[in-house]
């Protein structure tokens, strides 16, 4: 929906940003002990460009098993303090538990609930401020399900987790690696997708569609909003009407005005 403009610098900023505002472990130990027990905490793994070993593999095995984000990376790409003994790993913790993308729509298909299921899909949320601004008015909104892209996506730290307020361990949230596919699965269960941008072919005003049963709303990255191959999976490009002098709004004030109307529809028809 927002196509705001982002400078390299601000894309260098929001990097470091992203790296500073992390939960991180490191140590082969550590990191072990996380991959085995509880990986679904693991968000990210970074090893050191170089660094090889039975233990080093056993840790990349892990991350592969379980699908978590792998990087090779410099040591000063890890964002870690310089003196600390990384010993060449370094896990990246999420703020909140992550939920495999199967056993969230394995939930979907048990839910027994008054209402269908409303899920929010996130592609390509950079910058923490805005995703910690969004998951805090999903929740409001009764968007309890949370669907994130594993690349170009601000990491769940500490920011995102203050900014939402707390709503980060209210919402039960997955990353996925391919979103085109996971959006084709959500569809084959029985959700329709609405996909929000600025304009376009066949867009309707948010205030004249008519939201109901299961549905996915998609909304795209600060920058480009959402990707070509995303959108083609969306059943219905949806925009919201604005004054003819203006025609963008940041991300997450988009998201919050699209699910507060999605809201609004179900309680009126509820009640």
């Amino acid at each position: 929906m927002a196509k705001e403009k982002v400078s390299p610098k601000g894309r260098a900023n929001a990097e470091q940003q992203h790296e500073n505002d992390s939960d991180f472990i490191w140590g082969i130990n550590s990191v072990f002990e996380a991959l085995a027990q509880r990986p679904e905490s693991v968000s990210e793994l970074s090893v050191q460009k170089g660094k090889a070993g039975p233990r080093i593999q056993q840790l990349v095995d892990l991350a592969r098993q379980h699908k978590i984000k792998l990087r090779f990376v410099d040591p000063q790409r890890f964002g870690v303090p310089r003196n600390c003994n990384h010993q060449g790993v370094v896990a990246r913790v999420a703020a909140a538990p992550l939920f495999a993308f199967e056993e969230l729509l394995a939930l979907f298909g048990q839910a027994q609930v008054a209402e269908a299921p409303k899920v929010l899909v996130l592609d390509s949320i950079q910058d923490p401020h805005n995703l910690g601004s969004i998951l805090r008015s999903a929740l409001a909104a009764g968007f309890t399900d949370i669907i994130l892209t594993r690349e170009r996506s601000a990491p769940l730290g500490g920011t995102v987790a203050k900014i939402s307020a707390g709503a980060v361990s209210h919402l039960r949230i997955c990353q996925v690696t391919n979103l085109s596919d996971s959006l084709q699965k959500m569809k084959d269960a029985g959700f329709w997708v609405y996909g929000a941008v600025v304009d376009g072919n066949n867009v309707g005003s948010i205030y004249d569609i008519e939201f109901s049963g299961a549905l996915c709303l998609v909304i795209g990255s600060e920058g480009k909003g959402i990707r070509p191959l995303v959108q083609k999976q969306c059943d219905q490009l949806v925009t919201i009407p604005m004054d003819k002098t203006f025609d963008s709004l940041n991300a997450a004030v988009a998201a919050a005005v699209i699910m507060f109307e999605i809201r609004r529809q179900v309680s009126a028809r509820n009640s």
